[in-house]
């Protein structure tokens, strides 16, 4: 087992973007299945775990755990699914970003999007210290954590953040698990779409973070994995995202299963087939 560190703050001199003061707790809770969640971050934070010596290749990760916008699934989405990459050999980053809400943020559409691409940066700036490749940081993540993921994919030029030195913000791969990839209002998720953006969100905004609307022939190679029964969070995310990769050219493949609906983690229950094998073989073939 990897030997993760505690969690360290994303923005170390204390000043966070975009924040406002507010007295909101952090709560962590664990769920009857062991799911542990967290709801009210106001201090975002990564946590490391370094990958196996023996089989690293200098690849790493940044895990963007799910939850509809609401709260994060720390464990399923997050810690186990860094443990598994870094038993593989690829450094892992347990990305814990801040919820979108009015009442800490000035402007809570971009709070998710500064602290992912906050922790590239940090990340990029301490690529030698973490015994990492900086061409071989990709993101990984889950339902609305694949939102954001996909958002890091193809809003990098877009810089939200103090970046003075002007480090690559670009994920170098991503890997998308039953993401929200739309706020379009046929197929995307409402929940995601109401927490991130409001009611009535200005349509210039709405279609910004359309991600499947924002591919170009420069977003990172993907690897997505969506099953077809996923009621909360439609397969057409997947499809339309797929979809625009291979019209602009880019490196991608969808993995699809008949069943196993939403929010699976790391094991599909209804099959003996896991996705987590593929995405390695995928990142092999990829150089990665």
């Amino acid at each position: 087992m990897a030997q993760e560190s505690a969690y360290t703050p994303l923005y170390p001199k204390g000043k966070i973007p975009n924040a406002k003061k507010s007295n909101i707790p952090e709560i962590k809770e664990t769920d009857p299945n062991g799911i542990v969640r967290i709801s009210g971050v106001t201090e975002p934070a990564m946590r490391y775990y370094p990958a196996d010596p023996a089989k690293s290749r200098g690849s790493a990760i940044v895990i963007c755990p799910g939850g509809g916008y609401t709260i994060l699934a720390i464990s399923h989405e997050g810690e186990d699914v860094a443990q598994a990459f870094a038993s593989q050999g690829i450094a892992a980053f347990v990305l814990k970003y801040r919820l979108p809400s009015d009442a800490i943020m000035e402007d809570k559409s971009i709070g998710p999007l500064q602290d992912v691409q906050q922790a590239f940066k940090l990340i990029r700036e301490k690529a030698e210290d973490y015994h990492i490749n900086p061409d071989k940081i990709g993101v990984i993540g889950f339902s609305a954590g694949g939102h954001l993921a996909s958002s890091a994919g193809v809003h990098y030029r877009d810089v939200k953040i103090d970046n003075p030195q002007n480090i690559s913000l670009k994920p170098n791969f991503m890997i998308l698990l039953y993401p929200v990839i739309s706020t379009d209002t046929t197929f995307g998720h409402m929940g995601s779409r109401q927490n991130l953006l409001g009611k009535n969100p200005n349509p210039a905004l709405d279609h910004y973070f359309s991600n499947e609307t924002q591919v170009d022939k420069e977003t990172a190679p993907t690897f997505l994995v969506h099953a077809e029964d996923d009621k909360t969070v439609p397969i057409e995310n997947s499809k339309r995202f797929y979809a625009a990769l291979q019209k602009n050219g880019v490196p991608s493949k969808l993995l699809t299963y008949p069943a196993g609906g939403h929010g699976f983690g790391l094991i599909n229950k209804t099959t003996s087939d896991r996705w987590f094998n593929h995405a390695l073989e995928w990142l092999h073939e990829q150089g990665f």
